[in-house]
């Protein structure tokens, strides 16, 4: 550690080195400036695959109107709007992790999240309504975390309906992935689902993507630093020598072995000034009036769910990988955590980027050697300089981005383990949770499914005892979520 004493006429940078040490508690922690800035640059480029992939998911689809995020009219005008504003809630976010949560946790738009609001709820209200909700969760989250009531609500789901959860969101993931390749098709006919085109996989569009699947899982399994970020590059490269030799052109009804989404070409700038004309286009209560109270308060609670347990589960399992944890297990200084992740969340809603969390690939920093808030320092400086190269998204078809969505699948399904099916009174509903989502397309029906099986089991099992009372609340929430057209009618609303 460098002296604390300077020659007259001096700097006095050692006496800063020495204050930044003491904030960052990098000594302390028996870190070291060269691991911190090491750990940072791997948590960046295994988490940087983000600015590329949160806009092939929020920046392609329409809203109930037909509109795209930003006001624009089709998926080439929103995607590089949703690319910049990512990185920059990212940028933001990440440092103030580093600063006053002072753990090396980064942060951005969580992946099954940005799923959640592009297909389960900007299909039945505009986008800036949908951002609303968002921002309304992360708003609620914040008053749990400044009440102390977040860890109540932690203790109110079982554990392993929790894990249930997650393992739905993979699988859904990876049908959005299969499906958006093209490599599973939807049909009128029996199957509603098959293999390619006809049950057989045509075009070298599909090659592309088989190949950036198995390169991509290959480099996973190899345990490669930004494996995921490197598949996407990889696959696009391929992509665009493909389309340059055959000229397959945009998928279409006249042409179904083409390109999905964008023809891969190569840009004509690849740096550019980021517009961030994202930020702050949200309406705060505009989903209340278009699906009703009940509606939009099952959504916000299935937002703050997922976002709730997703970080006090990463921050638990990446602080342990770092020795990070306290012999209770807990991690000192929590509070400061979950109130960054909670601004995190609203921040990434006034943005329009879905809701930010605390990212598991921390762990690659913390793997390095990261122990500080320093590594998400340079985390956050590096997302914000990518906003800067934005164009480079606009070449990616979804044949060499969708491999990711896959594998991020796998990776959370893996989480499966933990639940006991032999035991029916929690496999029955974490099957239901599991099988739901992705065969409905929606992550709150699954977790409605989980929630209300789990309650009736316990409650004709002579163990209703067992269900916290508020689980007991939301099932009831979720029954009239589910049951709402005939109450409506019932009521005389319909």
């Amino acid at each position: 550690m460098a002296s604390t004493t300077t020659a007259p006429g001096g700097t006095g940078a050692p006496d800063r080195l020495d204050a930044l040490d003491r904030y960052f508690s990098i000594t302390a922690r028996g870190s070291t400036w060269q691991r911190e800035v090491r750990g940072g640059l791997a948590t960046f480029f295994t988490m940087a695959y983000i600015v590329v992939l949160n806009p092939l998911i929020l920046g392609t689809v329409a809203d109930v109107d037909g509109g795209f995020l930003g006001g624009a009219t089709d998926p080439s005008g929103a995607i590089p709007l949703v690319a910049a504003a990512t990185a920059f809630v990212a940028g933001i976010a990440t440092l103030l992790m580093g600063v006053i949560g002072r753990y090396p946790f980064a942060l951005a738009t969580g992946l099954g999240l940005n799923a959640f609001v592009a297909f389960s709820i900007a299909s039945d209200m505009t986008w800036a309504d949908a951002m609303g909700l968002v921002v309304i969760e992360g708003l609620v989250i914040t008053v749990l975390v400044l009440t102390g009531f977040r860890t109540a609500v932690f203790h109110a789901i079982p554990a392993q309906l929790k894990t249930a959860i997650g393992v739905g969101i993979g699988l859904f993931i990876a049908l959005i992935g299969f499906v958006d390749a093209g490599f599973i098709r939807g049909q009128a006919s029996s199957p509603p689902l098959q293999l390619g085109i006809g049950g057989n996989l045509q075009g070298w569009p599909t090659a592309v993507f088989v190949v950036g699947l198995l390169l991509t899982f290959v480099l996973v399994a190899r345990r490669v630093k930004g494996a995921i970020l490197l598949g996407i590059v990889a696959t696009t490269v391929l992509a665009i020598v493909v389309e340059a030799i055959g000229g397959l052109g945009a998928r279409g009804d006249d042409n179904p072995t083409g390109w999905s989404l964008v023809e891969p070409k190569l840009p004509s700038d690849i740096v550019s000034t980021p517009d961030l004309g994202l930020l702050g286009d949200f309406n705060l209560l505009g989903s209340f009036d278009r699906i009703g109270v009940v509606a939009a308060v099952l959504l916000v609670f299935t937002l703050m769910l997922a976002d709730f347990f997703d970080t006090m589960g990463t921050v638990v399992g990446v602080g342990a990988e770092g020795d990070l944890l306290d012999e209770k297990g807990d991690l000192p200084g929590l509070e400061r955590v979950l109130l960054v992740d909670s601004i995190a969340a609203v921040g990434g809603g006034a943005a329009s980027t879905s809701s930010a969390t605390t990212y598991v690939e921390s762990a690659a920093g913390v793997g390095e050697g990261a122990r500080t808030g320093l590594a998400s320092v340079v985390t956050g400086v590096l997302f914000l300089l990518a906003m800067f190269f934005t164009p480079l998204v606009q070449v990616v078809p979804f044949e060499a981005a969708t491999p990711a969505l896959v594998v991020v699948g796998f990776l959370m399904l893996t989480q499966i383990k933990a639940i006991d099916f032999s035991d029916y009174s929690i496999g029955i509903p974490a099957f239901l949770t599991i099988s739901v989502m992705p065969f409905t397309y929606s992550i709150s029906n699954g977790i409605g499914a989980g929630f209300v099986s789990y309650a009736v089991i316990k409650l004709v099992s002579g163990r209703a005892r067992d269900v916290h009372p508020l689980l007991w609340l939301v099932s009831a929430l979720f029954v009239v979520y589910f049951a709402i057209v005939p109450l409506e009618e019932l009521l005389g609303v319909r």
